[in-house]
């Protein structure tokens, strides 16, 4: 597929105007070296992926942006509805194809492609279906681009950030899963809006599996640097441990409730991975509950997984994992769900 014709080139006989358009300025120096063309890539053109796109281009995060997925009239569509707001937007190139060489020299690839699940199949037999998918994908991602930063969004996020890392070689610090990323910020969400506070004040963290045995960091969280439950145990207020569970329910199935409103999850993952992508492409070197290997940390064995904990972000992907202190419950709970992630690979056969 190729990209929309540019109307520079629309003079007599394909002459570009561009260049009778312009006088150039006498004796101009070339451009600083150091100067950076950022591309970033998006691999999967659904609602995840376009909700990702969208929010990079408002947020002006890429000089270049790819979307490549397996449909060309939908893929091109895509490309020039995006391509029709640019007197909207920062200036970036946008292009789309279905071959992965339109990809080569991204800084940063995110995979949103993902096979949907069909009515009666096992969880099992879809997270196979998406391994195989991944063999498409990742590695002529790592050819083409082999300094790049892989970012995985597409589910179950920890296993096939996992499986990414396998298929492209890639060291781990470059391989990340959005994992925990939005979870937590569901859970800033629930603990702002139960206290009547901006959620930016609000530091929480969920971390573990994105799913079902993910872990909620209580001893942590603090609003406006005040540690929460120190807090009310030295006010001698009482709380029910009942009620945070609850809250963190209401974490876990808060994309089950979105999914079963609208059909799917799009603009709150959108804003997350932006989130991300900032970090990464702009050497941010913020703090981000993300899908990492695991192994060694926190007293985690049994093998190599993939899944969250608060990470260090920045140009290079993974810069560290910070060491938050966890109390005896929460530090089994994450070996648990690092348990729970093992099993599902280990049914995988890789």
């Amino acid at each position: 597929m190729q990209k929309s014709q540019s109307t520079s080139s629309l003079g007599p006989g394909g002459l570009d105007l561009s260049q009778a358009f312009f006088i150039p300025v006498q004796n101009a120096a070339p451009p600083s070296p150091t100067k950076r063309h950022t591309k970033v890539s998006v691999i999967g053109a659904g609602n995840v992926g376009m909700a990702i796109a969208q929010t990079i281009l408002t947020q002006d995060l890429a000089d270049e942006l790819v979307l490549v997925d397996a449909k060309p009239d939908k893929l091109r569509g895509e490309m020039l509805d995006l391509q029709h707001a640019a007197a909207f937007l920062p200036r970036t190139k946008i292009v789309a194809s279905v071959d992965y060489a339109v990809t080569a020299g991204s800084d940063l690839c995110i995979v949103t492609a993902g096979a949907r699940q069909n009515p009666g199949e096992s969880r099992l037999n879809l997270l196979q279906r998406n391994v195989s998918l991944f063999r498409n994908i990742i590695p002529p991602l790592a050819r083409f681009s082999p300094d790049t930063v892989l970012l995985i969004v597409s589910n179950p996020v920890d296993v096939l950030t996992y499986v990414s890392w396998k298929l492209s070689g890639f060291p781990s610090n470059r391989v990340i899963g959005s994992g925990t990323n939005l979870d937590s910020s569901r859970f800033r969400f629930l603990i702002a809006d139960h206290l009547d506070v901006n959620a930016q004040d609000v530091q929480a963290c969920i971390v573990g599996e994105h799913g079902d045995s993910s872990v909620a960091l209580w001893s942590s969280i603090s609003v406006g640097g005040v540690p929460v439950l120190s807090f009310l145990e030295k006010q001698q207020i009482a709380y029910e441990k009942e009620t945070l569970e609850k809250i963190h329910r209401a974490v876990i199935e808060s994309a089950y409730e979105v999914i079963s409103l609208k059909g799917y999850t799009s603009w709150a993952i959108g804003y997350s991975v932006a989130n991300l992508a900032r970090s990464i492409l702009r050497d941010q070197r913020r703090i981000h509950p993300i899908s990492v290997l695991a192994k060694g940390f926190y007293g985690i064995d049994g093998g190599d997984v993939f899944l969250s904990l608060p990470a260090q972000v920045g140009r290079g992907g993974v810069l560290g994992v910070t060491n938050v202190h966890l109390t005896d419950e929460e530090a089994q709970r994450l070996r648990n769900s690092a348990k729970t992630i093992l099993e599902v690979q280990g049914q995988l056969g890789l």
